[in-house]
């Protein structure tokens, strides 16, 4: 039932391009960026932007791995890469701002933020399960468990999908702040607007990705309940 088929590549092209570009632009915009100095550490930028806004309980963390930048929002932690977190660049501002905006937007209730908490579990579990339902659906020819496997797999393409404007707008909230808040000159707004767009188009790639994978199974998929009739 399982075979190498070109059909996967030819509709995965443009989502594996889009993401080999994205990781490119994402690369070389940081890297130009690090190499800018700014007035603060990335930690200290963080901590700033966190206590002007009123949120001076949220904690700020290093944390292991490179861009491994995230907020938690189940313990209300900014955790920072240790590169981010120490030096004193642009890149690492930028990088900063944009993970106090998701702390900011967790504050603020912003709406498209609990939705992804919602959604989360479909993301880490759903392409586990629809493995699972997939190959036992193809193994038994059973069509119905083909359908549960793509709806499991769905649930990821929901994520990603609920996950754009979360990112989006915690990045535009980076990019007012840092200005507002005269941590950046223009010049330097400039190259943290370079490292955020290109970040997001990261989470584009990923979303297109998920989606014209589910599209490709749907089709791959689609003709095993007529088989049976």
């Amino acid at each position: 039932m399982f075979y190498f088929d070109p059909m996967y590549f030819l509709i995965l092209a443009p989502a594996m391009l889009l993401m080999a570009w994205a990781q490119y632009r994402v690369k070389h915009t940081y890297a130009q960026a690090m190499q800018m100095p700014a007035p603060l550490s990335g930690a200290a930028a963080a901590r700033y932007i966190l206590d002007k806004a009123g949120l001076q309980d949220v904690p700020i963390e290093p944390t292991q791995g490179e861009l491994s930048d995230h907020y938690d929002p189940g313990d209300r932690t900014v955790h920072l890469s240790a590169e981010v977190y120490h030096s004193q660049t642009i890149a690492a501002v930028g990088i900063a701002a944009h993970e106090v905006g998701h702390a900011m937007q967790h504050a603020q209730g912003y709406l498209p933020m609990h939705l992804r908490s919602f959604a989360v579990p479909a993301a880490r579990f759903g392409p586990m399960l629809f493995l699972v339902l997939i190959v036992l659906g193809a193994l038994l020819r059973h069509p119905q468990l083909i359908m549960l496997g793509l709806a499991a797999y769905g649930g990821l393409v929901v994520f990603q999908i609920v996950n754009l404007p979360v990112e989006f707008d915690a990045s535009n909230r980076a990019k007012r702040v840092l200005s507002e808040l005269n941590i950046v000159d223009e010049q330097g707004a400039i190259a943290v607007r370079s490292v955020l767009n290109a970040a997001g188009w990261t989470y584009v790639a990923a979303t297109l990705q998920a989606a014209l994978t589910l599209l490709y199974y749907v089709f791959r998929f689609s003709g095993m309940g007529r088989d049976r009739d």
